[in-house]
């Protein structure tokens, strides 16, 4: 990887705001959807928007949590034993992620730090020394990505798989709905290409993939599949109710796969299967590669069964509801269904094939680790793999 490849930029800086405003817009807009539901005393609704904001939250706040811990206990990223972390102490650390605001303190020191680094640091640095503060500043990037990631399926795609069930049982296009809607799906595509892009910029052994048309197709790739699923899940939901059931057994499955595939990522067995579980849920929407191993098998099951769900979910809508078969909103989401599911899986097979950047993540020795390893990528190596 070059020496521009991995220059954390004032561009980047920007963008990193701009995810900030993302992200608050997409809390700030569930919150006050389901507000106006309890109004109209939709509880059912209102409590499961709350519900799926509170979900994101909490388990984001977990993971931070967690990491700053392992990052103050750990003898490569704290090598002095020092009692604060990036200006905290322990138990401010506690009281902020009580108060949910992990996401927020991590928005914070990357900002500061970025800050300092792109906009007023002088040119005094050895080429060697850059290296390091900007890789530091991207494995701060990347960590926040992760748990962005967390949140926008645990709480935007579900969010919107909720709303687009309501509009499609009411028929009613509400405006506070339909802004839920579009930040939640602002905030999916923004976490998906913002963690791509940091993970590999954060691992010096892996080659970074230039922006454009690559980043773009992935994009699409992952936009067009995830969508056409959770369209297809709307319609079940609205066939019947006890399609949750069928949704669960999904996400039990793909725990139970990420269960038995050792996943070693958390330094405790508890946090570990709370990452599984958490994986099972990101699995039930998109396909990632849970280890950073060859998955070209496990990834065909997955999209074959991704076109079953696709293909089964309009068709027994029109079968099982008869009077639905002439409705305008079956046969234009069943479009919708089709053109993502075709879209999506030749934006797949153009990535993959042509325009995945090759090369591996060289393995550390865990004692030794690598001679140019830096801190940050202990974890990271350990990341979902796009």
């Amino acid at each position: 990887m070059s020496q521009s490849d991995i220059q954390y930029t004032k561009l980047r800086w920007i963008l990193t705001i701009a995810g900030l405003v993302l992200y608050v817009a997409d809390i700030c807009t569930d919150i006050v959807l389901a507000l106006k539901y309890f109004q109209e005393e939709h509880y059912v609704w209102s409590g499961l928007t709350l519900a799926f904001v509170l979900m994101g939250l909490l388990v984001t706040q977990i993971f931070s949590y967690s990491w700053y811990w392992d990052d103050l206990n750990d003898t490569f990223t704290n090598p002095e034993g020092k009692s604060t972390i990036s200006g905290m102490s322990k138990d401010r650390l506690t009281v902020l992620h009580l108060f949910g605001m992990g996401i927020f303190t991590r928005y914070y020191h990357l900002l500061q730090k970025g800050f300092s680094v792109v906009w007023t640091a002088s040119n005094s640095y050895m080429v060697e020394e850059t290296r390091d503060v900007h890789q530091k500043l991207f494995g701060l990037a990347t960590d926040l990505s992760m748990l962005k990631l967390f949140e926008a399926f645990l709480e935007s795609v579900p969010q919107l798989l909720l709303q687009l069930y309501i509009l499609l049982d009411q028929k009613e296009v509400s405006v506070m709905r339909c802004l839920s809607m579009v930040f939640s799906f602002f905030n999916i595509a923004w976490a998906l290409v913002d963690y791509r892009r940091c993970l590999r910029r954060s691992l010096p052994q892996i080659q970074e993939m230039p922006s454009g048309l690559p980043t773009l197709i992935y994009l699409l790739y992952k936009l067009f599949t995830i969508t056409s699923l959770i369209l297809s899940y709307s319609l079940l939901l609205r066939l019947s109710t006890y399609s949750t059931i069928a949704l669960t057994i999904i996400w039990l499955v793909a725990t139970i796969w990420t269960h038995f595939l050792q996943t070693n990522f958390c330094t405790t067995r508890k946090l570990e299967f709370l990452y599984r579980a958490v994986i099972g849920f990101i699995l039930t929407f998109t396909f990632f590669n849970v280890k950073g191993q060859d998955t070209k098998m496990e990834m065909t099951a997955y999209y074959f069964f991704y076109c079953l769900i696709n293909i089964t979910a309009p068709t027994l809508l029109a079968l099982l509801r008869p009077e639905l078969q002439t409705a305008m909103f079956l046969l234009t989401v069943s479009g919708l269904i089709l053109g993502g599911s075709v879209l999506g899986l030749v934006c797949l097979m153009s990535y993959y094939v042509f325009l995945h950047p090759r090369g591996k993540i060289q393995e550390a020795d865990e004692v030794d680790g690598l001679a140019k390893e830096k801190d940050t990528t202990r974890r990271i190596r350990k990341f979902l793999q796009p």
